[in-house]
């Protein structure tokens, strides 16, 4: 896996010493293939000048990202090639700089060597995450999350004296630019398997800061909403591709200098999971949000599945609701449906408590929640997926201008009025023709004027 027969460009282009460093030695030792390269490499001298050289050469995209370090980095289709200038005297040096020792294990492709001073290898093969010093993780506080984030790819443990360390070192990670926290938090929210070491990284106060609102109750929320969404992936297909369906307007929220870290699309399935660590004050939480660089998309998705989510109480559970008040809350969730219901569902899951429900049908499933608070919500999901549902997807009757040249009434908002009432009316099952709504619109002006 480190042949350089994989390689976008000829081995010919890289100097004697150069060697491969970082995630691609440890995750080609790991066995861990990927179809989209990411090679890192450090170069004693002249590392911009190889790069560009190369990518000159093979027409390729050429982004000096650090000039003051020397790093830079080439674009091919297939994948990146960065190129740094070696750090101290020596390569050693250059890896005793490094984050953790799985991460400062060199190759030179030149001889087929791997050289491994600081028992990287060795860590690999007991699965442990082991930070070099507590200075390295210091000097790029970004390096405590993003602990987390690799023990969670790699399936991996934290040393203890690297948690230690962490946990003293936590209070650093506020210094750090938030589009580089972003970009750790999204993978950990993004991954079944990131559940859990998001729960340590607050545990171990590294989100103390950036989600101070963040609670026992809300990481066990995330919890039961991974095990609520394995039973919907196999009991509810057309549910489930809502769910992962995209937030329009998410952007990557990632800095070219970061890594590309795999499952980090915004789904309403991490939009619900996101929501659970911020305040249950939506304006709160949109600041929350601001500060952490998320798109205006996702703010206003966030927001929004808070502000819908308390419909759903004890004392009025769904199943008793009203057509109305049906109507009023698929007009409050809007597009977050899926967010909001996830949430209910799993909020319900944990009160109740559920156990071996992967061997449930989805209505065995939703019934057997029918006690907390999403009772009745395979009605209301039932609602969504149909688009001619006139409760959940509303469309009109009549239009302002059939108001307007047959009630002769002026433009104006008493025709937005009127609109809204008659499309309750329709979601309530009292109106269903266009002449209906016309009588119904003749009616309401006759009966209170004032009001439209």
């Amino acid at each position: 896996m480190l042949s350089p027969r994989k390689w976008p460009f000829s081995i010919k282009w890289l100097p004697k010493a150069a060697c491969l460093v970082g995630g691609t030695v440890r995750d080609a030792l790991l066995g861990r293939e990927s179809e989209y390269l990411d090679l890192d490499f450090v170069l004693p001298s002249d590392a911009v000048e190889t790069a560009t050289a190369i990518a000159r050469h093979y027409r390729a995209g050429f982004v000096l990202l650090d000039a003051e370090r020397q790093i830079a980095r080439v674009v091919f289709e297939q994948g990146t090639a960065d190129f740094a200038l070696q750090v101290g005297a020596s390569l050693e040096a250059d890896l005793r700089r490094r984050d953790f020792t799985v991460n400062a294990i060199a190759y030179n492709p030149h001889t087929a060597e791997l050289l491994d001073p600081l028992g990287g290898y060795e860590d690999l093969q007991r699965k442990r995450l082991r930070m070099i010093c507590a200075e390295n993780l210091q000097e790029d506080p970004l390096r405590l999350l993003r602990a987390y984030r690799q023990a969670s790819q790699l399936g991996f443990t934290l040393d203890q004296d690297t948690q230690h360390a962490i946990r003293q070192l936590a209070p650093q990670l506020r210094h750090i630019a938030a589009e580089r926290v972003q970009s750790e938090l999204n993978y950990l929210l993004s991954t079944v398997k990131g559940t859990p070491w998001l729960r340590s990284a607050w545990e171990d106060g590294l989100l103390n800061d950036w989600f101070p609102d963040a609670t026992d109750e809300g990481l066990r929320r995330i919890a039961a909403i991974d095990q609520t969404t394995v039973v919907i992936q196999e009991t509810w297909v057309e549910f489930w591709a809502e769910l992962v369906g995209g937030v329009r307007g998410a952007t990557a929220g990632k800095s070219r200098m970061e890594p590309k870290a795999s499952g980090s699309a915004r789904t309403w399935i991490t939009i619900a999971k996101l929501a659970s660590l911020l305040s249950s004050d939506p304006q709160t939480a949109e600041g929350q949000l601001w500060r952490l660089k998320y798109s205006r998309a996702e703010i206003q998705a966030a927001s929004m599945v808070i502000k819908a989510s308390p419909a759903f109480q004890p004392a009025n559970p769904c199943s008793k609701w009203t057509l109305a008040e049906q109507y009023f809350f698929f007009q409050s969730a809007g597009i977050t449906f899926p967010a909001v219901m996830l949430l209910a569902i799993s909020a319900a899951k944990l009160q109740r408590d559920v156990h071996e429900v992967s061997s449930m049908t989805a209505g065995m499933f939703f019934d057997g929640l029918s006690a907390g608070n999403s009772e009745g919500g395979a009605l209301l999901i039932h609602r969504f997926l149909n688009s001619n549902d006139p409760v959940a997807h509303p469309k009109a009757l009549v239009t302002g201008q059939d108001l307007m040249k047959t009630l002769h009434i002026p433009a104006g908002p008493i025709i937005g009025r009127l609109l809204a009432a008659l499309q309750l009316a329709h979601a309530e099952q009292k109106i269903t023709s266009r002449d209906d709504a016309l009588a119904l619109a003749k009616t309401f002006l006759a009966a209170d004027s004032s009001n439209f």
